[in-house]
């Protein structure tokens, strides 16, 4: 290591700092030295970074930063690091900018020329994905599934055949719906886990086939409690042969009022499987 232990905060520049997600035991000493000697710092919720900041015994002056003024907040954070201020940016809790505001802030002060210094920390899409046992050499976040049912069924079935493995956040409020239209749109059999009160006192770690994990939480109501990320498992292409069972399921519902050519076509296109497979099985199964 070539670099000193003690942070060293300098003029016009802006820290990006990490907070945690739950566990208040890994925040580093590195950002409590930033946020300790920073002029100013720019949280989501100047409330909930005040508790933070008591606990370790930090005085500080804050701004707010949330999404609804962070654009048109963005120039008076700019033109104070231009007069010389350095300024933490913190969300209310993990790493600023993933799925929570500072976007706009760094972006225009890359523009303007201004340091910009990330310090790693806390990140609860990373927390769970390091403890899923699913593939993380290639992994693919997506935030918050829409809330509207078409908005999200649309946005599963564009990621239906992505082959790295997806990160969602998703509210107590809707993980069911959203569970259900996993089940729908990728298959009951697609492995998922849901990683919930990551470091905190009733964190817990579940993982199976989404059709079992959606009655599994139906199961018990504290299931579905708290923050919670979903890591579903990428897409794996099937042998020929082998063809999903949602796209046989559609193939039947299709055979009830179309010609068999012309429902394997339309389930091959909707599934993005092969439509000779689907028409040999079609035939297979008028033969019995």
């Amino acid at each position: 290591m070539n670099q000193p232990n003690r942070a060293v905060v300098t003029t016009s520049t802006l820290y990006v700092v990490p907070t945690p997600i739950g566990n208040l035991g890994d925040i580093t000493q590195r950002a409590l030295e930033v946020l300790e000697h920073v002029d100013l710092i720019a949280a989501e919720d100047t409330r909930h970074t005040g508790l933070l900041l008591q606990h370790f015994a930090i005085n500080a002056r804050m701004f707010a930063l949330h999404d609804h003024n962070e654009q048109q907040k963005a120039d008076q954070l700019i033109t104070k690091l231009q007069q010389g201020q350095s300024i933490a940016l913190v969300s209310d809790a993990g790493t600023p900018l993933i799925n929570d505001p500072g976007y706009h802030v760094v972006r225009r002060c890359r523009e303007a020329g201004i340091h910009v210094v990330p310090l790693p920390g806390p990140c609860a899409a990373i927390t769970a994905l390091s403890a899923a046992g699913l593939p993380s050499d290639r992994f693919c976040y997506e935030g918050f599934l829409p809330a509207k049912r078409k908005s999200r069924t649309d946005t599963l079935r564009a990621l239906q055949q992505e082959p790295r493995t997806l990160i969602f956040y998703e509210s107590t409020h809707r993980l069911i719906e959203s569970l259900e239209d996993m089940v729908e749109v990728l298959g009951a059999e697609r492995y998922v886990v849901l990683a919930r009160e990551l470091t905190k006192t009733w964190e817990s770690i579940q993982g199976m086939p989404v059709g079992e994990l959606l009655a599994w939480v139906k199961e018990d109501e504290t299931r579905r409690r708290g923050e919670m990320v979903l890591i579903v498992e990428g897409y794996k292409k099937l042998d020929d042969d082998v063809l999903p069972p949602e796209a046989l399921r559609t193939l039947a519902l299709l055979q009830q009022e179309l010609p068999l050519k012309k429902a394997a076509a339309l389930a091959a296109e909707i599934h993005g499987v092969k439509k000779n497979a689907l028409y040999r099985h079609g035939l297979g199964q008028n033969e019995e």
